[in-house]
């Protein structure tokens, strides 16, 4: 482990809320990149695959060189090479075929503690490193839930049409114009639970060394990814704001779904405030804007040892 890794020794809960307007948040490849609905409730979904994916690409950016900050999913990485990089430094001495099954219960922890070091993502979100050269698997501190849209939203099919032609026989047959579609939500605001384990953090045999400082990039990239995720396809997408529940303790100090109910957002239009889907708002037009929104976090009564960090 790096010097700096000795672990987070204290639970913690965030909401992230982010919104997106005229773009799609998360396409759908089994349904033609639509964006991805609740079906029941029309409601938008982002996987937390997706999410982490931003997180990751944000770490890679503002910390490209320091050590222990490499990101092992990534584009274009194959995964037992980094593997046999951690055989390497552990057992250089290893033959190919010894690789295939992890050693004894103290080289093996080594081999992901060396993983762990090196790996930011594998600190937080953990990874299974058993793809043939085996480096063990390691459950991360940092999970993240889908994202969902407080409000149902209704994706839009847009024509779009390009002069240039692929082939000489689609300029000949088409005149050089072809159509296109692209799917887009006119506008949605969207939540997120995570949570971060402090015994999976810090644990002296199963905990990755996620650190506090490692916690603090987290927030950092979770404030941050969108501005560094741009693209015509999404649209123009920003995190709105991040509730961060910490606890006094390892175990934590109230159930994660009670700190959770404390975050509330209503509707707001023309000075008024109501419960999102209240008879009063029956007749409001649809949200199209952040300002349509208002988002409250009860302080009153937090359990004891519980406290809320609004960065």
């Amino acid at each position: 482990m790096t010097s700096e890794a000795a672990g987070v020794t204290r639970r913690h809960e965030f909401v992230l809320f982010f919104d997106v307007q005229n773009g799609n948040p998360n396409g759908d490849p089994d349904a033609g990149n639509l964006p991805r609905l609740d079906p029941e409730t029309n409601q938008g979904l982002v996987s937390d695959v997706a999410l982490k994916r931003k997180i990751r690409n944000y770490v890679a950016l503002a910390r490209p060189d320091a050590p222990g900050h490499e990101i092992y999913m990534r584009d274009g990485a194959t995964l037992n090479t980094e593997h046999r990089r951690a055989w390497t430094a552990v057992m250089p001495e290893a033959k190919p075929e010894d690789q295939k099954k992890l050693p004894k219960e103290a080289k093996a922890r080594e081999l992901t503690r060396w993983m762990c070091a090196n790996f930011w993502d594998i600190r937080a979100f953990g990874a299974v490193m058993t793809t043939g050269v085996n480096a063990g698997q390691v459950r991360g501190p940092v999970q993240l839930a889908f994202a969902r849209s407080v409000e149902p939203v209704l994706p839009l099919e847009i024509a779009i049409t390009r002069l240039a032609a692929t082939t000489e026989a689609d300029a000949e047959a088409k005149g050089g114009r072809t159509m296109g579609r692209k799917h887009i939500v006119p506008y949605g605001l969207y939540r997120a639970h995570g949570f971060v384990s402090a015994p999976l953090a810090s644990h002296p045999v199963k905990g990755t060394g996620f650190s506090d400082d490692d916690l603090a990039l987290l927030f950092e990239a979770l404030g941050q990814m969108f501005d560094h995720d741009r693209s015509a396809a999404r649209g123009e997408m920003a995190t709105r704001k991040l509730v961060i529940f910490r606890h006094a303790t390892a175990l934590g100090n109230a159930p994660a779904h009670a700190l959770f109910d404390r975050v509330r957002t209503l509707r707001v239009h023309k000075g008024e405030a109501h419960e999102i889907g209240a008879d009063a708002t029956d007749n409001w037009p649809p949200a199209r804007s952040f300002s349509d929104y208002r988002i409250t976090v009860d302080r009153e009564g937090l359990p004891a040892g519980v406290e809320v960090i609004e960065p």
